[in-house]
């Protein structure tokens, strides 16, 4: 289903993402009967690159990497995570990294897709390895952009300090004390105010935050915790893809998915093909623009 919410953006970050995107029906939630849509970009054609996206952006943090793609001859699908960019943001979600999962399940199932490569970023990576460790066979290529995708107690204390039930809420939701300041914090390259100006726009208000918020509550750092055992399932599941075709494209000055989480993946992946980046930040496509993007386009047209 086509839709027009992209048409509601401002007209500067229209520029930056000009796609018409889709909608698929995701299940209803508790209080309601009517589905929940999701929104993605379906973009060119030919072999399939999935991109899921962390928090806070949405598929709007991939728009060049979708238009090299494309122009390359790669059909991207790119959604918005339930919650997050154009999708709904339902208050009452059950916004869980199983879920989550579930959710970029049935996307794939409902478009049919057998085959794919993934690249991503941020709490993508817990997503889409999560996504590849469950149909191993269906993965052709990985690529991991500062992200995670295993049990670690590394989280920087300004996170953590947000953690806290109601006082965290308040911050995030209330003060857009998350999204606001990462789009500063996340790059070395100040971002252009269009750039900017699309990066928050998704997240506006408190309601528009719900998703914002409960990603970091989802942070799973202890055994009691409801995403705990998901997370274990996802690292263990990296040991189906120790044979496929892996590339590390790294910030070196992230601060939240650091230098620690480079090594971890590094040893995962022993014979994964490494680009550091050591003056980039958390937002490698915005620091390093088209030299990454080509980076990640030359492996995926490699054999």
């Amino acid at each position: 289903m086509i839709n027009s919410r992209a048409s509601q953006l401002p007209p500067e970050v229209r520029v930056e993402y000009p796609f018409a995107g889709n909608l698929f029906d995701q299940p209803a939630t508790p209080k309601s009967d009517r589905p929940v849509q999701m929104h993605y970009l379906d973009e060119g054609s030919g072999a399939v690159v999935v991109m899921l996206h962390g928090n806070p952006t949405w598929s709007f943090y991939y728009r060049n990497l979708v238009n090299t793609l494309t122009a390359a001859g790669y059909r991207c699908i790119v959604p918005d995570h339930v919650g997050c960019g154009l999708s709904d943001k339902p208050s009452d979600y059950p916004y869980t990294l199983k879920r989550r999962i579930e959710d970029v399940e049935r996307l794939i199932d409902h478009l049919d897709i057998a085959h794919f490569s993934l690249v991503v970023h941020d709490w993508g990576g817990a997503i889409g390895c999560g996504l590849a460790g469950r149909r191993p066979k269906a993965l052709e290529k990985l690529v991991l952009l500062n992200t995670g995708a295993f049990r670690s107690k590394r989280i920087p204390m300004r996170i953590a300090a947000i953690k806290v039930p109601l006082i965290g809420e308040a911050i995030i939701r209330g003060l857009n004390g998350f999204a606001g300041p990462a789009a500063n914090m996340s790059v070395q390259i100040p971002l252009s105010p269009a750039v900017k100006s699309g990066m928050l726009w998704p997240y506006r208000n408190w309601a528009n935050r719900v998703a914002v918020w409960n990603f970091v509550k989802d942070i799973p750092l202890r055994e009691g915790h409801p995403s705990y055992a998901t997370l274990l399932e996802v690292e263990t599941g990296l040991s189906k893809l120790v044979d496929k075709r892996v590339q590390i494209v790294w910030g070196g000055k992230d601060f939240c998915f650091n230098m620690h989480f480079f090594r971890r993946w590094c040893e995962i992946f022993p014979d994964a093909e490494v680009r550091l980046h050591k003056e980039h930040g958390h937002y490698i496509l915005e620091d390093g623009e088209a030299a990454v993007t080509a980076e990640i386009r030359a492996f995926l047209q490699s054999t």
